[in-house]
């Protein structure tokens, strides 16, 4: 009953997104549209998903140091991204399951996987803060206020860094806020400090923080450059390209973190559209690139996830939580 309700709620969120993203846009149109994609552009799309998955794997293979190697990553990484399509997105449980199976700790793989998610949020951050600071016509207030928040993240990204690498000094600074605000003892903020300095505690080594941020900025480059040719495929024009993928990829980052969703239809195509409204891109072509983009790369995790099944000798129901695989009643 669980995980029937959990399905039908995940629908309703899609079908909600789709109908704010698509009530003023002409279907008949989106599907000519993606009907008249040119090939060899969506074919180079196909391609920046396996390059941006691949360099994903590069890194997190040097954030395990090196505990598994690459073609281990590559395909765990991939059924990762498969299990994210449906609702709750398990495909991170998975992910930390199948690290264990190659002998990486567990406390390991999910340390790892929390220094990948800051490292990303910050990347998207400071690209919509550039992004938006860039639009046209934009007041210079907003331009001001967005470069703080993105120099902000970054800031706060390097102070935990510093706390992560000394934790007495944040340990201290924590206790004098606690003195002084007593009622945030209830909410045990010293546990929380805790989990987050352990999980930045593989950049505290020069080595490993150089690996994982110059392959994070390669990956973000590949999914960027996949963005620019989904539009070079649907002849986009008029617009800075650049400038669009710089804004649309990280919100379709932001709109992946609804869990409840069916492969995040809806919250995707929503994305795109926010960012094509920003820069006066007609309805009817951010309609289309959102659904086409999103083809390209739900049809390429799926393939590449079933690779990784195939090739790691594992089932879904192997990976899967078991109240996800069995009926409940």
């Amino acid at each position: 009953m669980r995980r029937r309700l959990i399905f039908v709620v995940s629908i309703l969120v899609s079908l909600a997104f789709l109908y704010l993203t698509l009530r003023d846009v002409p279907l008949a149109e989106v599907w000519a549209g993606i009907q008249r994609a040119e090939i060899g552009w969506v074919i180079l799309g196909f391609i920046g998903v396996f390059g941006a998955q691949a360099t994903r794997a590069v890194r997190w293979c040097g954030l395990l140091d090196n505990k598994i190697r690459f073609a281990q990553s590559f395909h765990i990484l991939n059924i990762m991204m498969m299990l994210n399509q449906v609702p709750l997105r398990i495909g991170e449980v998975a992910r930390v399951f199948l690290a264990t199976r190659y002998n990486v700790p567990l406390v390991t793989a999910a340390t790892s996987i929390v220094v990948e998610r800051l490292i990303d949020v910050v990347i998207v951050v400071v690209l919509l803060a550039i992004s938006v600071a860039r639009l046209p016509n934009v007041p210079p207030l907003v331009a001001q206020t967005v470069t703080l928040f993105g120099a902000g993240a970054v800031i706060t990204f390097v102070v935990l860094i510093t706390f992560a690498r000394y934790p007495t000094f944040a340990h201290r600074i924590l206790t004098w806020i606690e003195t002084r605000l007593p009622f945030l003892k209830r909410i045990n903020l010293v546990k929380r400090l805790e989990e987050v300095l352990d999980g930045l505690k593989p950049l505290t080594h020069w080595r490993s923080a150089v690996h994982a941020l110059v392959w994070t900025v390669i990956a973000w480059t590949v999914s960027l450059a996949t963005f620019y040719a989904i539009n070079r495929a649907l002849n986009i024009s008029g617009i800075d390209l650049i400038l669009f993928a710089m804004m649309g990829v990280p919100l379709v980052a932001f709109s992946l973190a609804i869990p409840v969703t069916v492969a995040a239809l809806g919250p995707f195509q929503g994305a795109v559209r926010v960012a094509g409204d920003a820069l006066g891109i007609p309805v009817v072509d951010s309609a289309t690139l959102g659904f086409l983009f999103h083809g390209v790369t739900v049809i390429s995790y799926a393939v590449m996830g079933v690779i990784g099944l195939l090739t790691l000798g594992v089932s879904l129901r192997d990976v899967m939580p078991a109240d996800q695989t069995s009926e409940e009643t």
